[in-house]
């Protein structure tokens, strides 16, 4: 199986990879031209690079990218700097994932395309209605007005929700969120949801970032854990003693 990693050298990003090499998936990784990768990526016969600025690639060019994929994994993130909270590209994450599924419509697979998007917990999946506190409720509206990647997430996840659905022909979604993320070099025991179990602002779970990348890798893996939680948006956490 060939899979397209977006966000690829970032923290979650590079555990991903690590998760799909490890169990025998074909990689493709998209890393800006300017940024370092880890040692061995290059020599790595399942993983192919591809040097590219994701806000500046065309339709045409990411269709060509996915073209013998069956999936497409998404880490992409705003850097945590100045520039990168609010300067440009503010939307990277809603137009990337605009892009993707262009090219996946463009390429009109005989089959349903996987897309996996990593999230948030601080952000709600609608369709479900979940239950947020009043004053929960507060300081997300604060946080989306202050932070322009937090409204990025929402729209990117909403994008996935409204305009692709549940009976897309060509393409099936999972909106994968966890909440704090943590650094841990192994794969821990964790659990998966449909809503969040705890308040995201007020009383946070933790989550690793190689168990985020486990979980991503077994969905497009794992047929009966794919059918769970397609056009869905899973909540995943550590589990706790």
């Amino acid at each position: 199986m060939t899979t397209l990693v977006v966000g690829a050298n970032g923290s979650t990003g590079t555990w991903l990879i690590k998760e799909l090499l490890s169990i025998g998936h074909d990689v493709k990784a998209i890393v800006r031209p300017s940024s370092s990768i880890p040692e061995g990526w290059e020599k790595n016969s399942g993983l192919e690079i591809i040097r590219a600025d994701i806000s500046n690639i065309s339709v045409n060019e990411m269709a060509n990218c996915i073209k013998d994929c069956q999936a497409v994994l998404s880490c992409l993130g705003h850097n945590p700097s100045m520039k990168g909270m609010f300067g440009y590209p503010r939307k990277l994450v809603t137009e990337t994932v605009k892009l993707i599924c262009s090219a996946i419509q463009l390429n009109a697979p005989g089959f349903p395309f996987k897309f996996v998007l990593m999230n948030t917990a601080g952000n709600s999946n609608r369709d479900l209605q979940e239950s947020i506190s009043s004053a929960q409720k507060f300081v997300v509206g604060l946080i989306r007005l202050i932070l322009p990647p937090h409204a990025d997430n929402e729209d990117a996840a909403d994008f996935l929700r409204l305009n692709v659905g549940q009976n897309n022909s060509r393409m099936e979604w999972v909106v994968v969120r966890p909440d704090t993320l943590i650094n841990d070099e192994n794969v821990t025991e964790y659990e998966v949801h449909p809503s969040p179990i705890r308040s995201a602002i007020f009383n946070p779970g933790k989550t690793s970032r190689i168990n985020v990348g486990n979980f991503m890798a077994k969905l497009i893996t794992e047929n009966s854990l794919w059918n769970q939680w397609k056009g869905q948006m899973p909540v995943i956490y550590n589990k706790m003693d």
